[in-house]
């Protein structure tokens, strides 16, 4: 394989680092090394540049970002970045979440099905590399076109100054701090997700900036 990044070697061994269990045998990332490791090898024989980013094996062409390998409890997954402009002519990519509007995943539960797919995964890969050369951009909604979650409204209502500070923020961190908020089902979860995260909207701070990477 080329272009191994040894921080990517230290996340298989280790985990993501994202949480209590890393370096643990409870960490997720050591249900799915193998598999893993072979989505890894797949990834590196299409010419993809390895890096880490987000605490995750991230795999770039000419410095913009294709696809990102990570590990889930239930299962393990490559997430296109532009996964909605892959004709999918497999039905295989899965929509993360309801609201999201370009990234899409294959998820794997075992080596045999990786292997299964290998030819298949190296197509969507070599299509995906197609659509950043060709420079195409999904068109995203506007932050406006989503519904603030009642949630976020309520803190809204009990501090203006939040509420200011939020709209002074890009469309693209309202964007994705709405979409980040609404994932859960439950009502506590996205509160809990809303505190947390207030600080660094009253700082002026996107979801992702300071994220250690």
């Amino acid at each position: 394989m080329t272009n191994i990044n040894p921080n990517v070697d230290k996340y298989i061994t280790d985990g993501c680092g994202r949480c209590s269990y890393f370096g643990t045998p409870k960490c997720k990332v050591h249900t799915w090394e193998i598999e893993l490791v072979q989505l890894r090898r797949i990834i590196l024989d299409s010419g993809l540049t390895e890096e880490y980013k987000w605490s995750q094996p991230c795999y770039t062409f000419q410095k913009k970002n294709i696809l990102i390998m990570t590990a889930f409890k239930e299962y393990c997954a490559l997430n296109f970045f532009k996964g909605a402009l892959l004709k999918d002519i497999r039905g295989i990519l899965i929509k993360p979440g309801e609201n999201t509007q370009s990234g899409r995943q294959i998820r794997f539960t075992s080596v045999k099905e990786i292997l299964k797919l290998e030819p298949v995964l190296k197509a969507y890969i070599l299509e995906a590399i197609e659509v950043e050369k060709k420079g195409l951009k999904v068109e995203l909604k506007n932050s406006t076109d989503y519904k603030i979650p009642d949630e976020l409204q309520k803190k809204f209502e009990e501090n203006p100054k939040l509420k200011s500070a939020f709209e002074k923020l890009t469309p693209g961190r309202q964007r994705a701090y709405i979409l980040y908020f609404t994932q859960p089902k439950q009502s506590k979860t996205r509160e809990s997700r809303i505190e947390k995260y207030i600080p660094k909207i009253l700082s002026g701070k996107g979801l992702l900036d300071d994220y250690k990477r």
